[in-house]
């Protein structure tokens, strides 16, 4: 397991060892059984140990899984050092090999892998997993991370083994027997770890009935999890690639994120003198795997493998299991390519990647191929020669020459024409509008009415003086009677809720009427509009260098432009408060009218009170003409990583065609989120205003009819 050392490198100092050891054991969990409640110290319901894989995913070992009851388990893990530990329940997601029918309990044959996947997103850290099978060397020595039960507490423990040879064959079977150290009770499922590249090959499976040591089962058995019986639709569709796209995505959003002094997996691997395949540093490997896992996957196997077999030829040697991802065709290159200048074959894999056959494609492949394009050209830059390099450029010019992979354009706006005039057609909404009492900050006015196609809107009810923590229970009964009148078999009517521009950021999407309802957001789509804009202090009174405001009637038509066009000819996200997890402040009103109409704003740290209040933010969107914006609601962590909220707000805001569609779109990821999707993870706190111009909000004077 040390072949991925630098030559004459040195094998890492203590501080880098110790670095890792923190990072292995910042990720290493500890599994109980489901509704443990407040028995989480108690060894009784203590199951195992396990890691997290990728953003909340969690590996272990399928017989840890199994000693449990039903499809569930509680995840104990760190929030951070010093934090002390949390619990959310994950649901049993996978386990290999399956044993549907067969007893719980007992001998789990191997390869004895589990993936749990959390009920809910939570903030961690993970593992990084190496891209190439546990090779095996004799003597090679391995670190291990797990709990177990000491002195009758639950304990957190490390140590190192032996690798001491391979128990059965090539197949799937096959485990890695390791001596040197007694494996304690409830180690199981925890990482194994190579010290010398600074990567997880092998999840604990078993420890020794008397003696020393036991076995652990290579990383790579995950690639025989089955494959989808129709070719998917979705990087979620197949679970081996959403597991390791966003454990790719994870860790090289990690490396760019400023906002904290930890050090990061590349960073430790650096420390250790480690170099991937002996082409890359830790870092260009972290950037490279980071861009592939942006592509949508490769076709198959089969596809993959001709990949590989273009480029080697004769020396092509295919492990067992057989790559599956773009991380493991990387994998077999360095198995592959021994000799030190490899360089020009991970940049011709990378050319490869990047205009293989697609499954699927996303609106941010193109963005992702060009993304890869920039890393390759950067790599290669004074690196293999002149004439390797025009090459490159030259495959780079027929790449963008070559018509784009799916539908065409005419066919796409077609497609998008369609549902936006199924979309668009005028229906009820219902409108809770609050008026917060300037003498009385904390209480509020409310009225709810509903609104209907002609823009006629009838007032139902009114309330004074609630407080705002009350809301939620005091609303339920005058909601759910609108709700009622308006909500059509399958089509839930939309919740407008108009709010003075200091409370935008209240979660009405996720109060619930009931201890066993779902949140708002996931029954119907609820949408944010601004109910002061009239009122609003005007952007020089908010920040310096804001920019001279526009005139009433200018900013109103400015608003009506852009909602035309992001409705006509689709949108596309800007983030415009985070530069690679760095806090940046928004622009200024007068530069956020310079954005091209199509854009819609997002913020990526709303909440987040260390800067420039949230208020300013918003008035500034609002007073740079925009009645569509998205954001999420910040969660208080610092270090957490944003580049998949990111990603995936670009690519949902791009992909809904039209404006209109963004509601309806808003509404599927929170009822995701609220079934434990994760792939709609990345959206926990999503909100979009949405504030149509077309609808102005009834005011003084407004006729109503009467209830």
């Amino acid at each position: 397991m040390t072949d991925g050392h630098a030559p004459g490198a040195p094998g890492g100092s203590g501080n880098a060892h110790r670095a890792l050891r923190d990072l292995v054991m910042a990720a290493t969990v500890r599994i109980h059984r489901a509704g443990s409640g407040y028995a989480l110290d108690e060894p009784g319901t203590f199951l195992g140990s396990g890691f997290f894989i990728a953003p909340n995913w969690v590996l272990t070992c399928a017989h840890v899984v199994r000693s449990g009851e039903g499809n569930e388990v509680t995840v104990v893990y760190e929030r951070g050092p010093g934090r002390g530990t949390s619990a959310v329940t994950g649901e049993v997601a996978t386990v290999l090999p399956d044993r549907a029918g067969l007893p719980a309990r007992g001998t789990w044959p191997s390869p004895d892998l589990a993936l749990v996947r959390l009920s809910e997103p939570v903030d961690h850290d993970c593992a990084y997993v190496t891209e190439r099978p546990a090779a095996y060397y004799e003597e090679a020595v391995v670190l291990y991370s797990g709990w177990s039960v000491v002195g009758g507490e639950l304990r957190r423990l490390s140590g190192t083994c032996t690798v001491q040879g391979t128990l059965g064959g090539w197949s799937d079977d096959e485990q890695i027997r390791l001596g040197g150290d007694v494996l304690p009770p409830g180690v199981s499922g925890g990482p194994v770890v190579d010290p010398v590249r600074g990567e997880v090959v092998g999840v604990l499976k078993s420890r020794t009935d008397r003696g020393l040591g036991g076995t652990c089962t290579g990383v790579e058995q995950l690639r025989s999890l089955p494959v989808p019986a129709e070719e998917p639709a979705a990087e979620h569709d197949d679970p081996y690639h959403a597991v390791f796209h966003a454990h790719d995505r994870y860790h090289r959003d990690r490396q760019r994120h400023p906002d904290t002094d930890r050090s990061t997996w590349a960073d430790v691997q650096n420390q250790l003198g480690a170099r991937p395949g002996r082409a890359l540093s830790p870092e260009e490997r972290t950037q490279l795997l980071g861009r592939l896992a942006d592509l949508p996957p490769p076709a198959s196997t089969r596809a993959l493998l001709g990949l590989l077999e273009s480029l080697l030829g004769d020396q092509a040697a295919i492990p067992h299991p057989a790559p599956r991802g773009w991380r493991d065709g990387l994998g077999a290159l360095y198995e592959s390519s021994r000799q030190d200048a490899a360089l020009d074959l991970v940049l011709d894999y990378a050319m490869r990647a990047m205009s293989a056959e697609r499954p699927f494609v996303t609106p941010g492949t193109r963005a992702a191929e060009r993304a890869l394009w920039e890393w390759v050209r950067q790599i290669a830059e004074g690196r293999p020669g002149p004439a390797y390099r025009r090459r490159l450029g030259q495959q780079w010019i027929e790449r963008l020459q070559l018509a784009p992979h799916g539908p065409s354009a005419a066919e796409a706006e077609a497609a998008h024409a369609t549902a936006r005039s199924a979309d668009r057609a005028p229906r009820l909404f219902v409108l809770l509008e609050l008026e917060q009492l300037g003498w009385e900050p904390g209480r509020c006015d409310w009225h709810v009415s509903v609104g209907r196609p002609t823009g006629e809107v009838v007032r139902l009810r009114d309330g004074e003086r609630t407080p705002l923590e009350e809301l939620p229970a005091v609303l339920a009964a005058p909601l759910t009677e609108a709700f009622r009148q308006c909500d059509e078999p399958g089509r839930p009517v939309d919740l407008q809720v108009a709010l003075p521009h200091l409370l935008l950021g209240l979660d009405v999407d996720a109060w619930r009427f009931g201890p066993d309802e779902a949140p708002l957001g996931a029954q119907r789509p609820v949408v944010v509009r601004c109910a002061d804009r009239e009122q609003l202090p005007e952007p020089a009174d908010t920040a310096a260098h804001a920019g001279k405001p526009l005139p009433a009637d200018e900013e109103r038509h400015e608003r009506e432009d852009r909602w035309r066009w992001i409705h006509a000819h689709g949108a596309q996200a800007e983030v415009v408060d985070c530069e690679d997890g760095l806090r940046v402040p928004v622009p200024a009103a007068e530069s956020l009218r310079g954005l091209p109409h199509k854009t819609v704003p997002v913020l990526c740290r709303y909440g987040d009170h260390r800067f420039e209040d949230d208020p300013v933010a918003l008035v500034r969107i609002v007073h740079g003409g925009y009645g569509v914006a998205l954001w999420r609601r910040w969660r208080g962590q610092s270090e957490a990583v944003c580049g998949e909220f990111h990603r995936r707000a670009g690519d949902t805001v791009a992909g809904a065609g039209g404006a209109d569609r963004l509601p309806a779109l808003v509404h599927a990821l929170r009822a995701g989120l609220r079934e434990g999707r994760p792939e709609t993870y990345w959206a926990h706190g999503i909100a979009l205003f949405y504030d149509d111009p077309g609808r102005p909000l009834p005011g003084t004077g407004d006729l109503l009819e009467a209830p």
